[in-house]
């Protein structure tokens, strides 16, 4: 059976690129019956972040991207862990980590580096200003047994570096990148401990997929240079590697790496702008894997079927947000109705509009608002701005083009007719105002443009905007009423 895994280091926000390399993951273990794990990589102390872990935890959950086995949270989030090759967060297995160290350490595959900060930095400035290529000297591999033993009696601070050979081709399979050859003459001998006592996310992570029998190492292109390393160290511990595929990096539109500095990255980021889960998700599947035919609109239980590695690119896919944004219109034209004003009543709340227990009281009234404006809206957050004008008496400014209407000759007939239709009104419905209009045409003689966008001149100031039947529905009869009365002062 196929193992896959997703093994996030809780550092900050969920990044657009973590939830694409999970969701890969997970389409991978769908599409193959195999089983998708959530691993916490947390070796780095000094970068963890408070509240990070529930934060990432609780991003995957929203987009639907659930693992089976690891670090899980339930709905008063508290984190626990599930599955029989636990713990599945790093700082609770230093223990496993040192059995594994002191085999290398054994065998000859590692050794202890007493060097200090300061040799290393002046290594690192005096390779530099050669030209070279900053890397571990080697320094400390030639200490006798003696020496090292009594460096560490008197317990002088040290790392475990990975002892590579020399001039030694390294070459591992890369489904997306082909075969790969590197020599270790172009490697560093990596630190697999810290002085800490943690190991690095390279001793780690090589232990735990193979203790946790993943399979198929999917990752971000960053850690492409690492592998070499790894697949030596599997081979310094007997074991078998598994699969590797390294994706291609997300990219702004300047085609460099998506970065935080141009604009959104985070997972937080779209879902408070109300970026709807599915369309973020079909979307982000579609930055660097390409499906065999030209669709665009996925559900999940479609990308779990369509997904395949051999599909996914060597180029980066650029982050285009029109193209999101284009994507998340059409999910919200076509989601339901009652589910999308729910979604809704949050941002207007947020916006002021409406308290919670008044948006609550006038769902009715959101549910069509909601559905007069969803066609025009790519994601939330705008749907208060949307009606904003709608929940006031006012008109407002009134646009260039439609001052010039207010002109016409038929406009002041089309006030008198308008007002006297909704003073007779008990309610205003769309059935209504349908029946209105075909009364106005046959007794006034005003058809066409000059019947529907003198209406909507009149009653909003603007040319143009959303279905006049429910947006006089939405605006009510006092309302409306209010706003014929001021709007004669531009005729």
């Amino acid at each position: 059976m196929n193992v896959v895994r997703f093994a996030p280091s809780p550092t900050g926000f969920v990044h657009i690129g973590s939830l694409r390399t999970a969701l890969y993951n997970y389409l991978f273990a769908k599409k193959t019956g195999g089983k998708y794990l959530l691993r916490v990589e947390d070796t780095d102390q000094s970068r963890l972040v408070e509240g990070a872990l529930e934060g990432m935890l609780n991003a995957m959950a929203w987009a639907g991207i659930d693992h089976s086995e690891g670090v899980m949270i339930d709905e008063n989030q508290n984190i626990y862990q599930s599955g029989e090759n636990g713990p599945y967060i790093q700082s609770q297995r230093l223990e496993i980590y040192k059995t594994y160290m002191k085999q290398l350490i054994d065998s000859g595959h590692a050794y202890y580096c007493f060097c200090t900060k300061d040799r290393l930095d002046s290594l690192r400035e005096s390779q530099k200003s050669e030209g070279n290529t900053a890397k571990y000297d080697g320094h400390c591999k030639s200490l006798t047994k003696e020496q090292v033993e009594e460096n560490l009696k008197n317990n002088v601070p040290h790392v475990i570096r990975l002892k590579l050979p020399e001039n030694y081709d390294i070459t591992f399979n890369d489904i997306v990148r082909g075969q790969v050859t590197v020599n270790t003459n172009d490697i560093d001998d990596q630190v697999l401990m810290k002085t800490d006592g943690f190991p690095t996310y390279h001793m780690a992570v090589i232990v735990d997929d193979h203790l946790m029998g993943v399979t198929h190492v999917i990752r971000g292109e960053e850690w492409l240079p690492s592998t070499p390393k790894h697949v030596y160290l599997y081979q310094a511990l007997g074991w078998e590697a598994p699969t590797f595929v390294h994706l291609p990096n997300i990219l702004n539109n300047d085609r460099k790496k998506l970065s935080k500095r141009q604009g959104d990255v985070a997972v937080e980021d779209f879902k408070k702008k109300g970026y709807l889960k599915e369309a973020l998700v079909n979307y982000v599947a579609l930055l660097g894997w390409s499906p065999d035919d030209n669709q665009e609109i996925f559900t999940m239980q479609e990308l779990e079927q369509a997904f395949n590695l051999e599909k996914v690119s060597k180029s980066g896919g650029v982050f285009d947000v029109a193209k999101l944004n284009w994507m998340n219109n059409q999910y919200i034209k076509a989601y339901d109705l009652d589910q999308l004003t729910e979604l809704c009543i949050p941002f207007v709340v947020e916006a002021g509009l409406m308290a919670k227990e008044e948006a609550d009281s006038k769902k009715d009234w959101l549910k069509l608002a909601v559905d007069t404006v969803r066609e025009s809206m790519d994601y939330l957050m705008i749907f208060p701005e949307k009606i904003k004008l709608l929940l006031e008496d006012h008109v407002g400014e009134i646009e260039p083009d439609a001052m010039e209407f207010f002109k016409l000759d038929h406009m002041a007939q089309l006030s008198d007719a308008l007002e006297a239709k909704i003073s007779a009104a008990d309610v205003i419905t769309e059935d209504f105002v349908g029946v209105m209009f075909k009364e106005i045409q046959k007794e006034n003689s005003i058809k066409g443009k000059d019947l529907f966008m003198g209406t909507r001149v009149l009653l909003t100031g603007q040319m143009h905007g959303p279905d006049i039947k429910k947006l006089l529905t939405l605006l009510g009869k006092e309302r409306l009423l209010v706003r014929i009365k001021e709007s004669r002062k531009n005729l």
